[in-house]
């Protein structure tokens, strides 16, 4: 899953003057050239149940770009938890793909190291324009009034999915709108070793995503417009204090799940032990344990009161992937019209369905697929009750120091001490001040 990705970010930072002006591209002998596009390097972010069904899911589109183009595309399907240090020793060594995927919440940070093709409108142009893309989507692709630093590829949000099952043993006709109801539900289901929500407590960019929208329900945005964290706000502080709550208070969510950090949680929820997560496109992972699509349901994310997308009731970050392409490949044009071919309709419906993912690509999102009930739910959250993280130099880091905050306060909570507004205060007052060291 794209949420272990933060597990190497602490490393972005420090690293950003370092590589300013780098890039990678193509090392191989037979890489290709602007003169003889023979061959392009790619390396894919782990979107499916496992590396293997994503090789499986891209090798014979890769081999549809080569009979269209006669370029033929290395492929390379990198872990989430090994991505950002790739990329990283990429920029630094020259040595690295011409095309490769992002995380989303990178885009600003890669952006700064100068390592990525800018987006003008000449390079838009190129693959059919900018406009074909969704707002939300291109406005996480890079700094606020920067040619972006990449292209979204696939758009997810996060959905509350919910097990039919526990919920109707409970006497639950139906999913929680408002985290009031999803408390009070969760009582209900959690007992004689059942769980009612599944967390990945260890999982810093998890926690980041979690707390970033409980914070834009609580009228924080962790940054002020200058871009100085401002992590202390009582905004912030609720945020954190109310993820951390569902375990420490309110006791919803396994002590356990505080050492969880690879997708443990959904394996709770596939087996009965869990009755709800908070997830981004979940469905491929959910069949390929064994659930069939009619044990589980969608629903968006609780909000205070009300419906999503009006007021404060922010329930969700834009999340996604964006395909970039490092300045200094020797393959420029081929590399473009690789990212034309991944970001056309086609390709966009296709393997948005496959993901179960969302388009990106306006035209794409037109299928039929794309108002299935699922899918429906992350669509809509994109288009009216989601937002970027924040689009600054340092968000890996953000990510990396706040996230952990959030790690050692899920484990004081395990281990049965309080969590306390004091002590919430305290850990992101620790976050905010490596951040500005």
């Amino acid at each position: 899953m794209r949420t272990v990705r933060a597990a190497a970010a602490i490393a972005l930072a420090s690293a950003l003057t370092a590589v300013a002006g780098c890039g990678g591209g193509s090392s191989s002998g037979g890489g290709g050239s602007n003169e003889s596009p023979k061959t392009l390097t790619y390396w894919a972010s782990n979107q499916g149940p496992s590396i293997e069904a994503d090789k499986k899911i891209l090798t014979p589109e890769l081999k549809k770009f080569e009979r269209e183009t006669g370029i033929k595309v290395k492929l390379e399907v990198v872990p989430w938890a090994d991505l950002l240090n790739r990329i990283l020793a990429a920029t630094t060594s020259g040595q690295g793909p011409d095309v490769l995927n992002i995380g989303n919440t990178w885009s600003a940070s890669l952006q700064a190291t100068g390592a990525l093709l800018p987006w003008d409108q000449k390079n838009f142009d190129a693959i059919g324009g900018r406009d074909r893309f969704v707002d939300s989507a291109v406005a996480s692709a890079g700094a606020e009034g920067q040619d972006p630093s990449a292209v979204p590829l696939y758009s997810l949000a996060y959905a509350l999915y919910y097990n039919k099952k526990m919920f109707a043993d409970a006497g639950i006709s139906q999913p929680p709108a408002t985290w009031d109801q999803l408390i009070a539900d969760g009582k209900k289901i959690s007992k004689d070793g059942k769980w009612a929500l599944g967390a990945e407590g260890a999982n810093l960019s998890n926690n980041i995503h979690q707390v970033f929208a409980l914070g834009k329900q609580h009228g924080a945005d962790f940054f002020d417009k200058a871009g100085k964290p401002t992590f202390t706000s009582d905004g912030g502080v609720a945020a954190v204090k109310q993820y951390v709550d569902f375990m420490a208070k309110d006791k919803i969510i396994a002590p356990g799940n505080a050492e969880y950090a690879q997708n443990q949680s959904l394996q709770d929820f596939a087996k009965s032990k869990t009755a709800m997560v908070l997830w981004q496109a979940a469905a491929s992972t959910f069949a390929s344990q064994g659930m069939k699509p009619e044990d589980w349901g969608v629903a968006p994310v609780p909000v205070p009161s009300g419906t999503p997308g009006t007021g404060q009731n922010l329930n969700s970050m834009v999340a996604g992937i964006n395909i970039a392409v490092f300045n200094n490949t020797k393959n420029i044009d081929g590399a473009k019209k690789f990212v034309k071919f991944m970001t056309s309709d086609a390709e966009q419906k296709l393997l948005n369905k496959t993901y179960g993912s969302v388009p990106p690509v306006k035209a794409a999102q037109e299928d039929p697929a794309f108002s299935a009930s699922d899918v429906k739910v992350l669509r809509d959250t994109l288009a009216t009750s989601a937002a970027p993280l924040p689009q600054v130099a340092n968000e890996s880091q953000f990510e990396t120091t706040v996230g952990t905050a959030v790690k050692s306060l899920f484990a004081d909570a395990a281990a049965g001490k309080p969590v306390t507004t004091e002590s919430v205060k305290a850990a992101l007052t620790k976050a905010q001040q490596q951040m500005t060291q």
